[in-house]
């Protein structure tokens, strides 16, 4: 089950969001909503599925937005969270639902972060938090935090990534039309001007790189394309991903590396060459690095839901 863990006074922007993405028709989440009485999210009332209590049967519990980080916090809310986190439940946060977490004692010690808006005041209030307001999002295992409303869709995801492989979490973003994948640390906000619409430079780069995956491209190759200096196109990818180019290019030829393994049966050494590795070495190498388990391991993992 998954279940959203509600009471008066939270954003229905944020929950309304992540329960579509969560109900989307390719998944097998059973969502569910838990609260004690009615509540008020935003401007409407919210009926809920289950008593909070019930959020200890939960193998995954997300806390929405509240909208008033200055208020008291509902202290049912918080027990009933602190209560599913010791059963064994993944919890999650969506932008200023962390303070929920942080009240419960799960955030302490480690990092997390929230809407870099009021960042300030969740250092102030839980000072053994280290939050970390330039993060989408951070995933710190069985507990999760979210930045600012697109970061919740963003975790959201990452969420389905990590439990149904890329391709499952690839549809479902291109059925929500949202970029399929930001990296947890690329920044919350832009602090240099960055052209958008169909001028963007990087737009047409994006395309063109996804194209060529198999092929041998450097990071001057890219300033070719796109018609800029080296020195530039670094700015501008660190503006606009949050990393490098050389980076970002890695990180696309592992991402092409996970739809292969789990759309088709090529072979290990097949999906070298096709996602630009060149050997099955190096393709175990990194791929065990980035994603955590060795090409075969993830295969075996997520090949079955794929292809249901």
């Amino acid at each position: 089950m998954l279940a959203f863990a509600v009471t008066d006074g939270m954003l229905h922007f944020e929950l309304t969001a992540t329960y579509e993405v969560f109900t989307a028709p390719q998944l097998d989440y059973d969502v569910r909503i838990c609260g004690n009485a009615p509540v008020r999210v935003g401007r409407f009332t919210l009926e809920p599925d289950l008593p909070l209590d019930r959020l200890a049967e939960a193998d995954t519990v997300v806390v929405p937005s509240i909208a008033d980080v200055h208020a008291p916090i509902d202290p049912e809310l918080v027990d009933a969270v602190r209560t599913a986190h010791g059963t064994g439940a993944r919890i999650v946060s969506l932008c200023t639902g962390a303070f929920v977490l942080a009240e419960a004692g799960l955030l302490d010690g480690l990092r997390a972060t929230t809407h870099w808006a009021h960042a300030d005041e969740m250092r102030r209030r839980f000072p053994r938090v280290e939050v970390d307001p330039d993060v989408l999002y951070v995933d710190n295992g069985q507990v999760l935090t979210s930045a600012g409303k697109a970061a919740a869709i963003d975790l959201s995801l990452h969420l389905i990534r990590s439990d149904h492989g890329t391709a499952t979490a690839n549809t479902a973003a291109r059925r929500l039309v949202v970029p399929p994948h930001r990296d947890g640390g690329q920044a919350q906000f832009v602090l240099a001007p960055v052209p958008s619409g169909e001028g963007h430079p990087l737009t047409e780069l994006f395309g063109w790189v996804s194209a060529r995956l198999d092929q041998m491209i450097t990071v001057e190759d890219l300033a070719r394309q796109a018609g800029m200096s080296s020195r530039h196109l670094a700015r501008l990818f660190k503006a606009v991903t949050g990393t490098t180019p050389l980076q970002w290019l890695h990180s696309q030829r592992i991402r092409r590396a996970q739809e292969l393994l789990e759309m088709t049966d090529d072979s290990v050494d097949r999906i070298a060459e096709s996602s630009g590795m060149g050997t099955a070495t190096t393709l175990r190498r990194h791929f065990h690095r980035a994603v955590g388990v060795p090409p075969d391991t993830y295969r075996r993992t997520f090949r079955p839901v794929a292809g249901r």
